[in-house]
């Protein structure tokens, strides 16, 4: 497997680089310190996984987010950062990144964020979110009860195979479901639906 660490500050994917490795002691590392060369390496290698620094050269923050989202559609983004801006966090969301990784985490932490989104799930961190205004328009009666354990599921960062063996359904079943939160949440993805449905206090 193939990750990429992307990040300004040598220290900094040094951590990261140790963490990876006591979790994925057999992947291949690529390492660069600005927007251009991480392009550049996810061009010539495609990784599962690209970390990337949000403030580093050359990123545009979220923007940088939307269009790396856009040109590696195949590769999970997960937003590495120092920044505990809320606003930030769910602009990177909305971006289409997997996740929101806060710099302070520990070597633990990080280990299990990357063991999620690398199983396919997301990663939203409850502080990071805080303070957010209430923006979406659903309510909690415009779910039904299967639907807001499919919710609940979602915001645990768990994939559909994992969503159905815990709710002894069918992965066809769990789509239909998740797809009905979409539209109750008015959410474009299950990143999106995760972040709006913290911001109004659903799927707890």
């Amino acid at each position: 497997m193939k990750v990429l660490i992307a990040d300004d500050h040598p220290l900094v994917r040094d951590a990261l680089v140790r963490a990876l490795r006591g979790l994925l002691p057999h992947a291949e590392v690529l390492e660069a310190g600005d927007r251009p060369a991480a392009e550049a390496l996810l061009q010539a290698h495609m990784p599962a996984l690209a970390l990337l620094d949000l403030h580093m050269p050359g990123m545009q923050g979220a923007a940088g987010v939307a269009a790396l989202r856009l040109r590696f559609p195949a590769v999970r983004l997960l937003v590495v950062s120092g920044d505990d801006d809320p606003a930030a966090a769910r602009a990177v969301l909305a971006a289409g990144a997997v996740g929101f990784l806060p710099k302070a985490e520990t070597v633990a932490v990080t280990q299990q964020v990357l063991r999620l989104v690398l199983d396919g799930g997301c990663y939203v961190p409850a502080q990071a979110l805080a303070g957010i205004q209430q923006t979406a328009r659903a309510s909690p009666a415009s779910l039904t009860p299967r639907q807001h354990d499919v919710l609940r599921c979602l915001m645990q960062g768990q994939p559909n195979k994992q969503i159905a063996r815990e709710l002894g359904i069918g992965e066809g079943t769990v789509k239909l479901h998740i797809a009905a939160v979409l539209r109750a949440l008015h959410a474009r993805n299950r990143t999106e639906a995760v972040v709006r449905a913290r911001e109004i206090g659903l799927g707890s």
